[in-house]
């Protein structure tokens, strides 16, 4: 490859750490990436897995050093998570995510109206956590899981909109959970795509060394602003996100 190409990943790895660690959707960036620069699909997908896991040692250390959250409080979704994201992994292997893009489109649509009209959700964590049926966050966490296992595209705001909606946390916390359970999970579904051969380690990790950065950049913006410019900046990316999955 040339040399500006390597620079090309490292910035395209560090804008999309920065927005997979503060909001989600980095893979919108990276996965078209990976395809221009001649992988298929399958190989693209499970390559940018890898740089997301570097992504999240990243983000992960960042919120615990700033103590945004403690392990006990992720691992209660971390294990429906991740047996939906080997269960998403497997499918994800034989199929083509493409026939999802409409589907994920409508999902963010409403994500975005709940964001503008219902502010207060997203900004202050719920008075009524432990009240939360367990059951009915088992089921919400193993499918977004499913999801994640399959198409790592967009999935920020799904597990944002669990933490938030469903387990009642505000913005500043659902990120750094988020970021805890992506990195549990991640890690199996490398090794089923390693497995299927379809991981390209050099352009993986020079991804994943940008994207570190990015990580620790959003980091240290969310625990100095806080939620409400979280808010914001999830609103701009959804909005690009479902015009580039209809249109695009």
């Amino acid at each position: 490859m040339d040399w500006w190409i390597y620079i090309l990943v490292v910035v395209i790895g560090v804008l999309a750490g920065f927005i997979n660690t503060i909001a989600g959707s980095g893979s919108l960036l990276t996965l078209p990436l990976l395809i221009f620069l001649g992988l298929d699909p399958n190989t693209a997908n499970g390559t940018n897995r890898l740089s997301i896991f570097m992504q999240s040692i990243s983000a992960v250390s960042g919120f615990k050093k700033n103590k945004v959250f403690t392990f006990n409080e992720g691992a209660q979704f971390a294990i429906p998570a991740t047996i939906g994201a080997i269960a998403g992994a497997l499918i994800a292997v034989k199929t083509k995510p493409e026939v999802l893009n409409y589907i994920i489109a409508s999902l963010l649509v409403g994500m975005l109206i709940l964001l503008l009209f219902n502010p207060k959700k997203w900004l202050k964590p719920s008075e009524n956590k432990e009240k939360k049926n367990k059951a009915l966050m088992f089921i919400l966490f193993l499918t977004t899981g499913v999801y994640a296992g399959f198409l790592h595209a967009s999935v920020g705001f799904f597990w944002l909109a669990a933490l938030v909606l469903g387990a009642g946390y505000d913005l500043v916390k659902a990120n750094a959970l988020k970021n805890f359970i992506v990195l549990l999970y991640i890690p199996i579904t490398i090794l089923i795509f390693a497995y299927n051969n379809q991981i390209n380690y050099g352009l993986g990790l020079l991804l994943g060394a940008g994207s570190m950065i990015g990580a620790r950049l959003a980091v240290v913006m969310s625990v100095k602003k806080g939620a409400p410019l979280i808010r914001y900046f999830l609103l701009v990316a959804i909005l690009i996100s479902a015009i580039k999955l209809i249109f695009f």
